[in-house]
């Protein structure tokens, strides 16, 4: 045990260019590279780190040098303690980085050698002609002493433009790298390429032992440009993978799967975040992440400056604003209030109301995503209200999302969103009753997924949902009762316009059904369960 503690604090020295494992936080190391960070990406003050880019996505990040090691010396180590998908096929990128890089040398080996014999060849000659000359010479053919002088002359003439081309054609000195190193970009393997066409483009750190179907954790992402209506990354540092978090204290309320997520990505990004949640136990990981604790929502909202709310339905979102020691009373003017729950337009608008009256300002930003999403800091933002609230909550945005709306005026991100997860729902339902009548019909569900994976309906919810089926895992990644509950209030927004929808009507029923047969906590995925009871 001495001498392992005693390896282990034998300090590596690291340099650019080395393949090493890099880790974050709680979670397992990664195979990477350490290369040259932007030139207009700075380095974390007080902290001794290198900018490490990671194998198997497009990401990077600065990694505390405690929290590298070297690739080659650690790499049976990690792969006994990790056994992912995403994880092999990172593994298998680096080594088909080797294999590129040994075929360099081979190349660079053969051709050093094929010049080497040149000059063999050549030096070979040279001494052919001078031993023809010394014979010519023996046999009585010297032409005296001055010709012997320009034979001498001429001898080195044709020998030193040899040791010049020599060294000209040599190999380059070992340890400096060849110009055409510069870009250090990782090569991907087909399978890696094929892995990041969805929309799991942010670089993730997978649990130990974990399959793609758990949550994922993003260290970086890029953002793309969306159209005028949303945030564009137009920091650079934001989009070479890191985020300048704003100095504004933001405050957190409700930490369910989804907010989890937010918070982690929030703290990640260098924000100052203060956390409350109904079960306490709930915020004690992100204490120790480096979060802060209110013991209210009326706490948290009066010692932030910008206060983000996600909770589950109407009543939740109304009882956190109005009630006993609620949002309301830590409400004063200048203080910020983003409700990011997905509700119904009149509860919005309600909320809306009340903040502004006490001199506050009031964003809605519902998310469309699911837990995995929130985790990667993959979701997608629609808001509406106040447009300078949408601005000042910039990076925020960038930390928990991949994309960012406004939509106008308070309502709009309401129906939007019930809109978006009204096609969803209805979608799920539509899958699992194919899938069960495949299976009444004697056809194979596994050879359907393969045909829709192959049309036009590919995408990664469909695979996601149907391979929660076919293994029956339906650990929720979306709350069923929250699906059911949003395409209620879909109906119910068709009602107020008197436009029919009997689609998500129906889809209605079967969720309703699923309820009744226990499946409310489960994933949205356990619909399949209504169909076949």
């Amino acid at each position: 045990m001495a001498a392992a503690a005693a390896a282990a604090a034998v300090p590596v020295n690291l340099r650019q260019g080395d393949l090493v494992w890099g880790k974050l936080g709680r979670y397992p190391p990664w195979p990477g590279k350490i290369v040259n960070p932007p030139k207009d990406l700075k380095k974390p003050r007080g902290k001794k780190c290198f900018f490490v880019k990671f194998f198997g996505t497009e990401d990077h990040a600065w990694i505390k040098v405690e929290q590298l090691k070297p690739y080659h010396a650690h790499k049976e180590e990690m792969i006994k303690i990790n056994k992912g998908k995403r994880f092999q096929q990172a593994v298998d990128a680096v080594e088909e980085f080797l294999k590129k890089g040994k075929g360099k040398d081979k190349d660079q080996a053969s051709s050093h050698n094929s010049t080497e014999e040149k000059n063999r060849r050549n030096s070979s000659e040279e001494t052919s002609k001078q031993s023809m000359g010394e014979e010519k010479h023996k046999s009585g053919l010297s032409e005296g002493k001055a010709k012997k002088r320009a034979s001498s002359v001429s001898s080195e003439r044709g020998v030193k433009p040899l040791l010049k081309r020599t060294y000209e054609q040599s190999p380059r000195k070992r340890g400096r790298p060849p110009k055409d190193e510069k870009d250090l970009t990782i090569p991907e393997s087909s399978t890696v390429k094929r892995m990041m066409t969805g929309t799991v483009a942010g670089f993730k750190w997978p649990p130990s032992g974990s399959e793609p179907a758990v949550c994922y954790q993003a260290i970086t992402k890029k953002l793309k440009e969306t159209g005028s209506t949303s945030i564009q990354a137009a920091d650079s540092t934001a989009i070479n993978g890191s985020i300048t978090p704003t100095d504004k204290k933001i405050g957190f309320l409700g930490l369910g799967l989804m907010g989890s997520g937010i918070v982690s990505n929030l703290i990640k990004m260098g924000h100052t975040v203060t956390v409350w949640n109904r079960t306490a136990e709930k915020c004690d990981l992100f204490v120790q992440e480096g979060a802060r604790l209110g013991r209210t929502p009326a706490e948290v909202v009066s010692t932030c400056d910008i206060t983000f709310a996600c909770v589950s339905d109407p009543k939740a979102a109304k009882d956190l604003v109005l009630g006993p020691s609620g949002v309301l009373q830590g409400i004063r003017p200048g203080k910020c209030y983003v409700d990011m729950s997905t509700v119904d337009a009149d509860t919005v608008t309600e909320l809306a109301q009340v903040i502004v009256s006490r001199g506050g300002r009031f964003l809605e930003a519902p998310v469309s995503g699911n837990q995995q999403l929130s985790n990667d800091g993959m979701l997608v933002i629609l808001a509406a209200g106040d447009r300078g609230l949408y601005e000042d909550c910039s990076s925020c945005f960038q930390a928990m999302g991949k994309t960012s709306f406004f939509l106008g005026e308070v309502g709009n991100a309401a129906k939007m969103m019930l809109i978006v997860n009204m096609v969803q729902g209805s979608f799920m339902a539509t899958i699992a009753e194919g899938l069960t009548l495949a299976q009444v019909t004697g056809q194979s569900q596994q050879t359907l997924l393969d045909i829709l994976n192959q049309g036009q309906l590919a995408s990664i919810f469909l695979d996601q949902k149907c391979q929660n089926i076919l293994q029956g895992n339906f650990k929720p990644d979306f709350y069923l009762k929250y699906i059911q509950k949003d395409l209620r209030l879909a109906i119910a927004l068709g009602d107020s316009v008197n436009h029919p929808t009997p689609m998500a009507a129906a889809a209605n029923e079967v969720y309703k059904r699923a309820k009744a047969l226990d499946q409310s906590d489960n994933d949205m995925s356990a619909v399949y369960r209504a169909y076949i009871h």
